[in-house]
């Protein structure tokens, strides 16, 4: 197993959102996001220095660029777009095919995996 518990700067400029010191994600793909990042690093498919200098990378990017007023920082959006070029650079995915699936993924209607049966959720009819 990678070292996923000292890799993550915890307190430093890069260090993800947290609340009562829990990693915080407002959504369901930030959450996937991190799981697939940490899969693929303690699968050894990268070092942890590769991603880190990625966000510092993806970080200053927004941080140089011109903002509409009310536009705020987003840290997961950095984290992917680290992610994605990481991804690319080490061949683990083309970078056409990524395009494509983010396309896709981004045409689906909002809350289209989130929906949950009630059926499921009740015990056995009486």
């Amino acid at each position: 197993m990678g070292e996923s518990g000292t890799v993550l700067d915890w307190d430093g400029p890069l260090s993800p959102p947290r609340r009562n010191g829990e990693m915080v994600f407002d959504a369901v793909w930030e959450t996937r996001l991190f799981g697939m990042t940490m899969t693929l690093y303690e699968g050894g498919r990268f070092r942890w220095d590769e991603f880190r200098q990625r966000l510092i990378e993806a970080i200053a990017a927004w941080e140089r660029k011109a903002h509409p007023e009310g536009e705020v920082y987003r840290y997961w959006d950095c984290w992917l777009d680290a992610f994605e070029q990481l991804v690319v650079e080490k061949g683990l995915c083309l970078p056409e095919v990524l395009e494509a699936r983010t396309a896709e993924l981004a045409a689906r209607p909002h809350g289209h995996d989130h929906t949950r049966d009630d059926s499921s959720t009740k015990g056995p009819a009486s």
